[in-house]
């Protein structure tokens, strides 16, 4: 919950914006869409006799309440220019968004109190500890001392032993992680991270996926970016696909994945063969090293049964088997491919 004082003064206002509202989400009829983006487009005006580039192609895009929802792309896609609009950031040339309710342009404060970011770029300030970073973001927010929770948020992103560090003598993953806790700091009903493993270690990574799972469980909308696609997989309800300003996916994890419609089943044989068996010709078959046939296979139009079945009949015995399923980096290179091609997304 946030809470923020009442206004006095324009000048105060205007240097505090955000700490001169109240604000209580929880008391809050909560919105059915977190995030609402409708015909966004953004478009960066000729510098320098280049052409106007335009980063985002009137994209539409829903999320729910409670998702935790993945936004990918690759290097250039419009990911952050899209992000940095939500958070007021970047000026947009057309559409609208919403962010819990609060129009971007309309009700642009209760938007950027309604939502915490952690972007790409390690921004600290290098003479302040964490414990006072998150102080002091805390008290632009108006979040009153008795609500702060500097200690556990140190915790839970594993700073805790470095609280009372200067932050220039952090490393660059303590520091990715303090972006992560300056986020958190206000309690936003919309979580943002853009890139937020970058450069931290496996055990600390799977100790912030932890911590962003339980906030995500108590209702905070997480919306990710990253490059790490396996963590994607693993974390996401449903994910949405941008490719040079455009959305050309958007589904949940299950459905993306079933795409392809493909998989791979090595089978290791106890026998040495030196060709592919007449009884597997009507198959995509690989002979490999160390009597292994590796057989790629479409699920919706044939059984693994009748593979193996095959298999047995040319006298073949069948030592162990594995299968593949492909994964969402299969399924992001297909469609990015796809896209590049001039193929229409799905």
């Amino acid at each position: 919950m946030i809470r923020i004082a009442g206004t006095q003064s324009t000048v105060a206002q205007a240097t505090r914006p955000l700490a001169r509202m109240t604000v209580s989400f929880s008391a809050l009829e909560p919105p059915t869409n977190a995030i609402a983006i409708q015909g966004l487009r953004k478009e960066y005006r000729a510098r320098h006799r280049s052409e106007p580039k335009v980063a985002l192609h009137g994209i539409d895009l829903k999320i729910e309440r409670g998702e935790f929802f993945g936004l990918l792309g690759p290097n250039g896609a419009g990911k952050s220019t899209l992000i940095n609009i939500l958070a007021g950031l970047v000026i947009k040339t057309s559409g609208s968004a919403q962010v819990w309710g609060n129009d971007i342009d309309r009700a642009s404060r209760q938007a950027r109190a309604s939502i915490g970011v952690v972007p790409q770029e390690l921004m600290i300030d290098p003479f302040f500890t964490p414990r006072e970073a998150l102080d002091l973001q805390a008290g632009y927010y108006g979040v009153p001392r008795s609500e702060r929770r500097t200690d556990e948020i140190l915790a839970a992103v594993g700073l805790t032993d470095m609280a009372d560090a200067y932050a220039r003598t952090l490393s660059g993953g303590m520091r990715r992680r303090l972006m992560v806790a300056k986020a958190m700091v206000h309690s936003p009903p919309v979580l943002v991270l853009d890139e937020p493993t970058a450069g931290v270690d496996v055990e600390l990574r799977k100790q912030l996926w932890g911590y962003v799972r339980e906030l995500n469980a108590s209702g905070t909308t997480v919306l990710l970016t990253t490059h790490y696609l396996e963590e994607a997989e693993q974390l996401c309800d449903r994910i949405a696909i941008i490719h040079h300003g455009d959305l050309i996916a958007c589904d949940s994890t299950v459905a993306l994945l079933r795409q392809l419609d493909q998989k791979t089943l090595t089978i290791v044989l106890a026998e040495d063969i030196d060709r592919i068996p007449s009884t597997l010709a009507n198959f995509d078959v690989e002979l490999q090293p160390y009597r292994r046939l590796l057989i790629h296979y479409r699920p919706s139009h044939t059984q693994i049964g009748v593979i193996l079945a095959a298999v047995q009949s040319s006298g073949l015995t069948i030592l162990d088997l594995t299968t593949e399923e492909s994964d969402l980096e299969d399924v992001f290179i297909e469609l990015t491919r796809s896209h590049d091609a001039g193929g229409k997304a799905a």
